[in-house]
């Protein structure tokens, strides 16, 4: 079993699906150093897989979301590191 299907952000999930844009977001802000390692380590060979998280991040509030876009970065995406990203709209 691989980290990103043990991961701790999959909690309300039976199984890991990438293809899912709210599995992708759960990950993304709640995931293990060991499992956003796997997730850049499919990104890189991805490039559908990267426009993807460019895309969750841009719409989906998320505590790291510059950590994201400058590992889009460095994986040769073109990112707008001062884009707009979403913010917490919880009442909390």
């Amino acid at each position: 079993m691989t980290h990103l299907e043990k991961s701790r952000a999959l909690w309300n999930r039976s199984q890991l699906d990438l293809r899912s844009d709210e599995v992708l977001a759960q990950i993304l802000d709640r995931g293990e150093i060991e499992a956003w390692r796997e997730l850049y380590a499919l990104a890189k060979a991805d490039p559908e897989l990267r426009h993807r998280i460019l895309s969750v991040i841009s719409r989906v509030h998320m505590d790291f979301p510059h950590f994201w876009l400058a590992a889009l970065v460095s994986l040769g995406e073109d990112v707008d590191m001062a884009m707009e990203l979403p913010e917490n709209v919880c009442p909390c």
